[in-house]
């Protein structure tokens, strides 16, 4: 009789006053899930899907807009090649007397070219051939001869 008592608390579940459930030893609970956990995971289970899905969007979002994407990074590169033309110049121009060595070079270089290719009509007209082969090079027409 006693070893009937044993069986039958071992496996029936006991309820103690702080209202924790004792079931037989060994045993796993099933996992119960409150009607307010429900709807945390469905908003779990969609994002979940849409991250697993991320790079399938990516990749077709970058697949459609490739022009506008090369585009908007050619414009950034200027805009940032522009910036820091900009900076590297202001850092010669903040060094002494290198701005106005520069200067100097620069009407040096002016007269040069005046003396040499502007005075004289057959300088002129060895600058204007000059001209018309670079251009014909750059354009890719054959000179006209």
């Amino acid at each position: 009789m006693e070893s009937e008592a044993n069986q039958t608390a071992e496996t029936t579940t006991v309820q103690t006053p702080s209202g924790i459930k004792t079931g037989s030893p060994g045993a796993i609970a099933p996992a119960k899930t409150s009607p307010a956990e429900k709807p945390w995971q469905e908003w779990i289970e969609l994002g979940s899907d849409f991250l697993s899905k991320l790079y399938d969007y990516i990749g077709e979002f970058l697949s459609d807009n490739r022009k506008l994407l090369i585009n908007l990074g050619l414009l950034f590169g200027a805009v940032v090649a522009v910036k820091l033309t900009l900076a590297i110049l202001d850092a010669i121009n903040d060094i002494p007397l290198l701005a106005p060595l520069l200067e100097l070079v620069g009407l040096g270089y002016t007269g040069w070219f005046v003396y040499r290719y502007l005075l004289k009509e057959s300088t002129r007209e060895e600058l204007v051939t000059e001209f018309e082969s670079l251009k014909s090079q750059v354009m890719g027409k054959t000179p006209n001869s």
